[in-house]
């Protein structure tokens, strides 16, 4: 008879690996499961309206239209990304013939980043599924990846509880709707919620990775790249983890972004190509809040006569402006690390400082998690029960405000 001390592996037990596994699911099990009911009601709850109301049927299956209510979460941006899933890319920029309005150029897959449509790409190529198959299991997967590091990062300001409240927060929050349905939304808050997670545990050359390839997702991840840039720097000036891997990772965490940039530019001979196509195709550019300023002091007035209006949903993109800037100085008030305020403040000017549909803007702001943090810290003094109420009440209703508004009464 041989004696075996605890924790030890032998060859006829697995004790290490088997308390890691345990630990791991006490760990991230409630987090997973909280996040997964509250978004399943409010999926469910988006199906239901959609289904009720029938109007997706009356819409080109491009836009908001399709033979089945699912169908529509993979309109609008989904059907670009698709198409990239399936065919790759063909940057130009292409004239509408005597076109002289806002849109001058047509619409090209060159204006979507690649690595949401890669993976897409890849997971079909796995699994067999269809590009639309692929690309919801990919959203799904990244959105519990995305609350996981949600959770990560509160649960280092406000414990356990501020961290589930946050992973709870992401899935009922303005704009969720998005989280599953074919667009790169929760990839890109996944990246970036665990790449500031790997800054403030100074786990740099992750960051740089995750930086790395939350560029070759969204164009806002220069916010991010200017955060890591911020938090190395000052981490070089305190000289805590040495001078290479600060460098490292901050050396690597722009390329992805300025990489895809470039290569459009090559591709369409004009280095500026993907902002002229951004801006002919789409009238999207940054205009320093100009447009902003004016649906702020229209919508509240009842004046629905600028540019890309859909009074429904812009009501609540307001909702959500005024929300996030009442949230900032409660998070600045937290004295959150640099990476987090750089992130947030950096993110809010991109998104706040450009010309629109605003109807997206409750979607663009999905990435600046940070503002979640004032909330979960409140809300860990709510017993479970009560939170997990407040959560699925909140949950329900996001089926309209966070789903159908964005999809049906405006373009996500």
């Amino acid at each position: 008879m041989t004696a075996t001390l605890p924790g030890i592996r032998t060859p006829d037990t697995g004790t290490v690996p088997d308390s890691r596994a345990r630990a791991a699911v006490r760990r991230h099990g409630p987090v997973l499961a909280l996040f997964g009911t509250l978004k399943l009601a409010g999926f469910c709850s988006f199906m239901y309206l959609l289904s009720s109301t029938g109007d997706y049927r009356g819409k080109h299956p491009r836009f908001g239209g399709g033979a089945h209510a699912w169908d529509v979460l993979a309109t609008w941006d989904g059907w670009w990304y698709q198409q990239i899933a399936l065919h790759g890319y063909d940057p130009k920029l292409v004239p509408v013939p005597g076109a002289t309005g806002l849109i001058t150029l047509e619409g090209n897959s060159a204006a979507f980043f690649p690595l949401y449509p890669a993976l897409m790409r890849l997971t079909s190529a796995v699994t067999g599924l269809g590009p639309y198959g692929a690309g919801m299991l990919v959203s799904v997967v990244a959105s519990f990846a995305a609350a996981l590091g949600i959770y990560a990062v509160a649960e280092r300001f406000g414990g356990r509880r501020a961290g589930l409240a946050a992973a709870g927060l992401w899935a009922v929050w303005p704009g969720s709707g998005v989280e599953w349905a074919v667009y790169s939304d929760s990839l890109y808050v996944a990246l970036a919620a665990w790449a500031c997670h790997a800054v403030l545990t100074r786990r740099w050359l992750t960051a740089g990775v995750l930086t790395f390839a939350a560029g070759l997702n969204r164009p806002t991840a220069g916010a991010l790249i200017a955060a890591l840039a911020v938090a190395a720097l000052l981490n070089l000036r305190r000289a805590e983890d040495g001078v290479l891997r600060p460098m490292l990772a901050m050396a690597l965490a722009p390329l992805g972004l300025f990489g895809y940039l470039l290569w459009v530019g090559n591709r369409m001979g004009d280095l500026g190509g993907y902002f002229k196509l951004q801006s002919g195709a789409w009238a999207h550019s940054f205009d320093y809040g100009k447009q902003t300023l004016d649906v702020l002091t229209s919508v509240p007035v009842g004046k629905f006569d600028y540019l890309f209006a859909y009074p429904f949903a812009d009501v609540i993109s307001v909702g959500v402006i005024l929300l996030a800037c009442a949230l900032l100085p409660l998070l600045l008030r937290l004295r959150p690390p640099a990476v987090l305020v750089v992130y947030t403040v950096l993110t809010l000017a991109l998104v706040l400082g450009s010309q629109q549909i605003v109807a997206n803007i409750s979607r663009y702001l999905l990435p600046c998690f940070p503002l979640f943090l004032p909330l979960a810290v409140a809300l860990r003094r709510l017993s479970l029960p009560v939170l997990c109420a407040l959560l699925g009440i909140a949950a329900l209703a996001s089926g309209s405000y966070a789903g159908y508004a964005l999809f049906e009464l405006g373009v996500p």
